[in-house]
């Protein structure tokens, strides 16, 4: 698993559960159209870029597969099976020349 598109993936998950908490206390509360209409498309962004970068991973457990096409916090909870898999010695990341 590549360090980048294992950052790519947790800033995502991070805006996926974001933007799903602003959506619904909009929804609750306010309900401004204008950010219906900016963080609907942004969630849906978000929650396609963690399912598909969960599914492309190549060693990844099926586990954290699935668990990565749960809208919301599928992302998130993906991440900590990875965290689970990975070996120890691989937390830590190389840093890659310019």
């Amino acid at each position: 698993m590549h360090p980048r598109s294992l950052r790519h993936m947790r800033i995502a998950s991070h805006v996926e559960l974001i933007t799903l908490i602003v959506m619904l206390a909009n929804v609750f509360t306010v309900h401004i159209k204008s950010s219906s209409s900016l963080m609907g498309p942004a969630h849906g962004c978000a929650y396609l870029f963690v399912a598909i970068a969960t599914l492309r991973l190549e060693q990844a457990p099926t586990a954290a597969k699935m668990l990565g096409l749960i809208p919301g916090v599928g992302g998130l909870l993906a991440l900590r099976q990875l965290d689970r898999f990975r070996p120890a010695h691989a937390h830590t990341e190389e840093v890659l020349p310019s």
